[in-house]
């Protein structure tokens, strides 16, 4: 049972990683396509806000593809989960939003840059509300603490505390 889960987690993740390198071809071939023969953008812009989707497709690539035994052909390591939530997950919204950018400003001109700030001020926004939840936790169990009263005495008086 357990090798039926691997082997249909390697399947996911292959498929999972084929479109995410087939799209990135398309949006990026569209893009170098359109800059050479249509209109000039900003290939400054375009490879510095590129570099973090390219950074998060190989870190996927890395962390998710499915290893075989090269003389067997059995299924050796199935990958990490690409659909578990947490930053697998942000990875993928980089990379999605870095493919909308790009689609944006080849129809609207640089200023389709700005859709990627979406990026940094979620990843803010997150950071904020985690950070947040750790100081409560933090005060909660500093209340606990001065709440608690020693009890003192020998052991049937504790007990009946």
């Amino acid at each position: 049972m357990a090798q039926k889960a691997r082997k249909d987690r390697a399947k996911a993740n292959a498929a999972a990683l084929t479109n995410l390198h087939t799209g990135t071809l398309i949006v990026n071939t569209l893009f170098v396509l359109f800059n050479f023969l249509f209109k000039k953008r900003s290939i400054l812009l375009y490879v510095i806000l590129s570099i973090p989707s390219f950074i998060c497709e190989y870190v996927l690539e890395s962390s998710g593809k499915p290893k075989y035994d090269p003389s067997t052909k059995a299924l050796q390591n199935a990958g990490e989960d690409l659909s578990a939530p947490g930053l697998t997950e942000y990875m993928f919204d980089v990379i999605w939003v870095t493919w909308a950018s790009v689609v944006l400003v080849i129809l609207f001109g640089n200023w389709g840059w700005l859709l990627w700030t979406v990026v940094p001020a979620y990843g803010a926004f997150k950071g904020y509300s985690l950070l947040g939840a750790a100081r409560g936790m933090a005060g909660m169990q500093g209340q606990q603490s001065d709440n608690a009263v020693p009890v003192a005495g020998n052991r049937k008086q504790r007990r009946a505390a």
